[in-house]
């Protein structure tokens, strides 16, 4: 095909990063923050996940009512906020961190996050990362595996934030499958 501008010249078409460029655009409005914790999902009066919040949202936690902070992100990625440690801390507030590699769960991870999150049942939490995509997927193994609640509901909670798709849904699918538990997230 020539190209219209150039006759004579032919039209490349589109490279091998277009498709990677087309998604990434697409995307960007779902990447951006919006408001001061992004993606926010209240689970229930003890229990919120969300993408990661502003620091101005960090630091009224404590009037929130949040005793214990779960960061599920490695602390040096793009947006994270360095001093979220010291923010929290100086509230009297909790803070947990367990940096999964978005693109490699484990079993480990979850292993982790079971324990903190059965070490603190009986605390209000907060469950971050970047985007609400570790955190609602965590909480949701949690729920379902751990707590034993119907996953029908508490998938619908994922859903609020994502549709876990690639090695995600895979790892979703082993956890509930290495537990037992008979789910098919669509």
């Amino acid at each position: 095909m020539n190209d219209a501008r150039h006759p004579g010249r032919r039209n490349r078409g589109a490279g091998p990063g277009s498709n990677f460029l087309v998604a990434l655009a697409l995307a960007l409005p779902a990447l951006a923050h919006e408001g001061p914790a992004p993606n926010r999902i209240d689970i229930s009066a003890a229990l919120t996940t969300s993408g990661q919040p502003t620091k101005a949202f960090l630091e009224t936690l404590k009037s929130q009512g949040f005793e214990v902070v779960i960061y599920l992100a490695p602390p040096n990625v793009m947006d994270a906020i360095a001093d979220e440690p010291k923010i929290v801390g100086r509230q009297g507030i909790v803070f947990v961190n367990i940096p999964m590699d978005f693109s490699k769960p484990t079993a480990a991870d979850f292993a982790a996050f079971t324990r903190t999150m059965n070490a603190f049942e009986d605390r209000k939490v907060f469950v971050h990362c970047q985007m609400n995509f570790r955190a609602s997927s965590m909480v949701f193994l949690h729920r379902v595996i751990t707590l034993k609640e119907p996953p029908g509901p508490a998938w619908q909670a994922v859903q609020k934030a994502w549709v876990p798709d690639g090695v995600w849904k895979r790892y979703i699918v082993d956890m509930l499958q290495a537990n037992r538990v008979d789910f098919e997230p669509l």
